[in-house]
């Protein structure tokens, strides 16, 4: 025995009164929550960007990813407490974290299968067969050690360390928050780099491959202190026994169904010939919470959307805030900010002002509130998304046909197109788009009508040059999207007397012989430098400043001069306008969703703890995971049979739900009655022997007097009267 005290004391090194072993666990969960927040910072807008799948789709696989990392701490659960322990879970489980994150960030690398060096992998089957195990392993890893990291940290603190514990877990939140806030900073910075070895791309593999570093470095910090923890030995699932008792429960009242059997006061109660009543009664105390997180789930499917489909609004907004440029993706870092400054001041100011008033904020209509915020917070998107789809250009249907006009002619033309009249200047466009159902004639000047027959779905530009005496028409098929992550389509046309070749920045247009077009480019947001070569090396550079989201077609004139100016006579035509609603309008909904987070979920915590037995509280733990894991069930459900035409008529949907939702929620808090499971545990804890014999022979009795009945149930009733008053 002092051997064993020994053994402790010389583990249990201190500093500041703190073990040293808690200072591994805490760099540990900085550099896990970076990992994970970091990469699912970026993720949706990999699938959809990388893999090239829509928006649906991308949302789809973004909420079961999340839904499985929410599902998977059930399973480290008792895997960490009936076989392994929490040490060799955590350890076994980031081994796996770590491989899945590897193999994301290989999963990205586009010039694996890309063999014709054009940037575009040529086997996107392999890229998403990677990214999926890769996935699969991140979310069995990071729900894996969700509810082992934590309990761990709490298992190095001796029992007259509780002030010492309770600051742990301050700091433990703490660090959380830290490495969220951080990644959700740094990986869409990094993204948004240029990699590549044959042509450069978003560099995806760089924004995966820092969070697997990150892992790697959490797993080795925590092996390092290995020496320093106090591994207690796996003593038995709480979950397990819970469920083995309620299992019991409904098999014996379903043997019990026939009405020759009293009643019981609860269906619980039938679990008594096996289970002791203190179990039961807490078994009671913990059904009756989870009662109450039935509606929970709601809350979540608008919660996660965070980062899926309003990082996805975002790619359709301005990210210029002046002294920087905000990438969609981190706009993200709203959120936890927003935490650190709403925390103390709903804590310390809020609700001592609710408190004062006399109101009686219980933890239920707190979580009412928090519900009801989150409503709100999808009104808002729904605005915004308003807003945005005001400033969307009207792509044709798939019966169709756009055009756009061009006038390359060094004078103005009267055209007629179909039923339009129009005029155009010299070397000028029109700015709209003219839309046909079928081929219509046009006419330019007062020559011949030229019909013109164009392909459905389609968007184009016809550009007008001269032919000798008459003029000509050339037709250019544009895009009909907005450009990917906010870039700028951009082309130029060649009128000018010779062959040109064109760059921009690192990128090449190539060689454009004259009246042709050249292909899109896509260009970032800022100022672009473009540079003019004909074949006698003589060169034109200027440079142009681009939004986010735009196209435009430049317009190369037979006038063209080059020279110090030589910019000042290229023209430029509007295909698709830039992003003109400012991403500051989102910080509203932000400001909303997180308010009604840190109303809902730190009360949800709170309110679960202290209605929760004190051997129990890793299973509401597990159950509150379990809410999220749905939640995120839910927006798969709503975003694959809803089928809405309008994103603002989803957010509409989600919000209405969630409102109907919360209103189910406030009928069923009205009618919860709080307890004290402390004096329910004394109460039976302090059962007398007497008691328990007398529970044991009742139980005797009762099953003498059923095997008794079962015996003479042919006899008549009043031999059977005769009978049981004889027993």
């Amino acid at each position: 025995m002092k051997d064993k005290e020994k053994k402790s004391k010389k583990r249990s090194v201190t500093v500041c009164g703190y073990p040293l072993s808690i200072f591994f666990i805490v760099v540990n969960e900085f550099c896990e929550r970076f990992s994970y927040y970091g990469m699912r910072a970026v993720l949706v807008l990999y699938f959809k960007y990388f893999l090239k799948w829509d928006d649906d789709f991308s949302t789809t696989i973004y909420h079961t990813f999340v839904a499985l990392c929410y599902l998977s701490p059930i399973l480290g659960a008792i895997v960490a407490d009936s076989w392994l322990g929490k040490f060799k879970t955590i350890v076994y489980l980031s081994v796996v974290y770590a491989m899945g994150q590897v193999v994301m960030a290989v999963s990205a690398i586009h010039d694996i299968t890309d063999g014709n060096k054009d940037g575009t992998p040529d086997n996107m089957a392999f890229h998403i067969a990677l990214s999926m195990v890769g996935l699969l392993l991140i979310a069995l890893g990071t729900g894996g050690i969700k509810p082992c990291v934590a309990a761990f940290g709490g298992d190095q603190f001796s029992e007259d360390q509780e002030k010492q514990r309770s600051t742990f877990f301050s700091i433990f939140y703490l660090s959380i928050n830290a490495g969220s806030l951080l990644s959700t900073v740094i990986t869409p910075i990094l993204r948004a780099q240029k990699c590549g070895i044959h042509t450069k791309q978003q560099c995806y593999p760089l924004a995966f491959g820092v969070p697997a570093a990150l892992m790697v470095v959490a797993l080795i910090v925590f092996i390092l202190g290995s020496g320093m923890y106090n591994k207690t030995a796996p003593s038995g699932n709480i979950m397990v026994k819970v469920c083995k008792c309620i299992f019991f429960a409904i098999k014996n009242r379903f043997r019990h169904r026939s009405s020759t059997y009293p009643k019981r006061e609860h269906w619980m109660d039938w679990a008594e010939e096996k289970y002791d009543k203190l179990l039961i009664a807490q078994v009671k105390m913990v059904l009756k919470v989870l009662f109450l997180y039935i509606p929970l789930p709601m809350f979540w499917a608008l919660f996660d959307q965070q980062g899926s489909r309003w990082t996805l609004q975002a790619t359709t907004m301005d990210g210029n805030f002046g002294l920087m440029v905000i990438q969609p993706d981190q706009m993200q870092t709203v959120n936890p900010i927003l935490i650190l400054i709403m925390v103390p001041v709903v804590d310390f100011i809020i609700y001592p002002l609710i408190s004062k008033c006399k109101l009686n904020f219980t933890p239920l209509r707190k979580m009412t509130v928090g519900m009801f915020l989150a409503a709100l917070a999808f009104v808002a998107a729904a605005l915004v998304q308003l807003q945005i789809d005001a400033t969307l250009p009207t792509f044709p249907s798939s019966s169709e046909q756009q055009a756009k006009f061009i006038n390359m002619v060094n004078r103005t033309l009267s055209i007629k197109a179909g039923e339009e009249d129009f005029k155009l200047g010299a070397f000028e466009g029109r700015q709209d788009y003219l839309t046909y159902t079928d081929p219509f004639p046009l006419t330019i000047e007062s020559g011949s009508p030229n019909l013109i027959s164009l392909p459905d779905g389609t968007r184009n530009t016809i550009v007008i040059v001269e032919e000798g005496p008459a003029f000509g028409d050339i037709t250019f098929q544009d895009i009909v999207a907005k450009p990917e992550e906010g870039a700028n389509a951009i082309r130029f046309f060649n009128g000018f007397g010779s062959v040109l070749n064109i760059t921009v920045d690192d990128k090449e247009y190539g060689d454009i012989v004259p009246k042709n077009m050249s292909i899109f480019i896509n260009v970032p947001q800022g100022t672009a430098k473009f540079s003019i070569k004909n074949n006698g090396g003589i060169e034109c550079v200027f440079s142009r400043k681009f939004g986010f989201g735009s196209s435009y077609t430049f317009l190369i004139p037979p006038t063209f001069i080059f020279g110090e100016n030589c910019g000042e006579s290229i023209k430029e035509v509007e295909n698709i306008k830039p992003n003109s609603v400012h991403m500051a309008l989102q910080i509203p909904q932000y400001f909303l969703m997180t308010s009604g987070e840190v109303v809902f979920s730190v009360t949800g915590l709170e309110f679960s703890y202290s209605q929760a037995p004190s051997n129990m509280k890793s299973v509401l733990q597990a159950g509150w995971l379990l809410t999220v894991a749905v939640g995120n069930i839910i927006v798969l459900i709503v975003a694959e049979a809803a089928t809405l035409p309008d994103q603002w008529a989803e957010y509409i949907l989600f919000s209405s739900l969630l409102v109907l939702v919360c209103i189910i929620f406030a009928i069923m808090a009205y009618f919860y009655t709080y307890t004290d499971p402390a004096k329910i545990e004394a109460l039976f804890a302090n059962l007398e022997p007497d008691d328990k014999e007398k529970k044991n022979l009742e139980m005797t009795k009762k099953d003498m007097a059923e095997k008794h009945e079962s015996r003479i149930s042919d006899s008549s009733s009043d031999e059977e009267d005769g009978k049981q008053t004889n027993f």
